[in-house]
């Protein structure tokens, strides 16, 4: 993807949140007057970040960090480094996260960083100044009882871990709990790299037996190859289903009789990309929406889902693995031709689920093993869905609304109940 279609797509992130929130209002009843504390940010603060190069220059680079709600608790969201991030988008993905938890009955709020920065133009080492004095910068409105920051694109566990470090220094004792997705020995949880993709894979089969749909006859089409991605194509793969089509950044793969997952994987992490894979089932992008499978994931950016993709696309179900890829006016079309879509805020909510675990074992100083991280949160996501399925049978919506309505009862409920200060 270009950049300036990227800038074009997340542009309107915010207004498609907007989009989406207003198509719950019609089913709040009394709640509706609470509804406008959802349409506006709690805390926005944009930060200069100026950074000494390798080569002596300064350099200034734009911070971002929003809090749209801290009603149920903490803020929880990833830092994003893209050069393309900018307040629209940080607004909207914070939004997101606070649907994603609500709906998902986590204790936490909606919150999310960026900075605008391409993360591969810099050293290592300008990387981790960029990291400590963003950090630095927004180091008063974050804390383990406050806004709990985690990766996202252009993010690891080795930006936490700086993050980590520079808000310990400050604090003058360690807080593993002020960030999470950090490396497993300062404080990190087993499980976290792949839960997002699990958590895909979790929700996929749940709303698949719910349609009738066999896994293990299926045809998936997955874009976006990283963590998330990646690890949804794995666990179809190992569960039958055929991955067909795979598209990144770099290339389109397809293969009629099913791509070798791990192989590409192993590919993948070597070259970092997926482009020179298999160059006799490369194809161009615009083809990847054309192929006709039984599941899709987009795994990558948001608004992705364009009205002219959702009136072509031959599937019958979509797995939002990225925040916002489905464009509002997409869903409608999507629904009219009955094709089912499980939206982000509950699909790509195992990531979100385990940094709670994550934050949960630091503050206990006490951490599970592996199985019982995916056993805790197997649990939860599937109690989420049947939940908002049960929801969108009982009101005759989508699942996207019927999430939109678990989650809005729930925060709004709680807005009422704690009132406005001062009273």
């Amino acid at each position: 993807m270009n950049q300036l279609s990227y800038v074009h797509q997340h542009q309107s992130a915010w207004n498609n949140y907007l989009s989406q929130l207003d198509r719950v209002a019609p089913y709040l009843g009394e709640l509706i007057d609470q509804l406008d504390t959802l349409k506006r940010p709690k805390r926005a603060l944009i930060v200069n970040v100026p950074v000494e190069m390798d080569d002596g220059t300064i350099q200034h680079f734009e911070g971002f960090r929003v809090q749209h709600s801290l009603t149920r608790g903490p803020g929880k969201g990833g830092v994003r480094y893209h050069p393309c991030v900018d307040l629209n988008e940080v607004m909207a993905l914070s939004a997101w996260m606070t649907i994603k938890c609500a709906a998902i009955d986590l204790p936490f709020g909606g919150a999310k960083g960026g900075v605008r920065v391409d993360p591969s133009a810099l050293s290592e080492r300008e990387l981790e100044r960029l990291t400590r004095r963003y950090t630095a910068e927004i180091n008063n409105v974050i804390g383990p009882q406050k806004d709990i920051p985690a990766p996202d694109v252009g993010t690891n566990a080795q930006v936490m871990a700086w993050m980590m470090d520079t808000y310990s220094m400050n604090a003058g004792t360690t807080v593993t709990g002020v960030v999470t997705g950090k490396p497993v020995h300062l404080g990190g949880s087993l499980g976290r790299s792949k839960a997002t993709g699990r958590g895909v894979f979790i929700t996929g089969t749940e709303i698949a037996k719910k349609i009738q749909l066999d896994i293990t006859q299926a045809k998936v089409c997955v874009q976006g190859f990283g963590n998330v991605g990646s690890e949804a194509a794995f666990l179809f793969a190992q569960a039958g289903a055929k991955v067909i089509g795979i598209q990144d950044h770099s290339a389109t793969l397809y293969q009629e009789n099913g791509i070798d997952i791990g192989a590409l994987q192993q590919y993948q992490l070597i070259h970092g990309k997926i482009q020179g894979y298999s160059t006799s089932d490369e194809i161009e992008a615009p083809q990847f929406w054309q192929i006709s499978a039984e599941i899709f994931i987009p795994a990558a950016l948001e608004n992705v889902i364009t009205v002219d993709i959702a009136e072509k696309i031959q599937t019958q179900l979509i797995l939002e693995g990225s925040n916002g890829p489905t464009l509002a006016e997409a869903d409608d079309i999507l629904a009219k031709r009955q094709i089912t879509l499980v939206p982000d805020v509950i699909c790509n909510a195992g990531g979100v689920t385990v940094s709670y675990f994550e934050w949960v074992q630091d503050l206990a100083s006490f951490f599970w093993s592996e199985d019982e991280i995916n056993q805790r949160m197997d649990r939860i996501m599937r109690h989420a869905i049947t939940a908002v399925w049960e929801k969108a049978t009982a009101k005759n919506c989508s699942l996207r609304t019927a999430a939109y309505i678990v989650a809005c009862e729930r925060i709004l409920i709680a807005r009422k109940e704690r009132g406005t200060y001062p009273g």
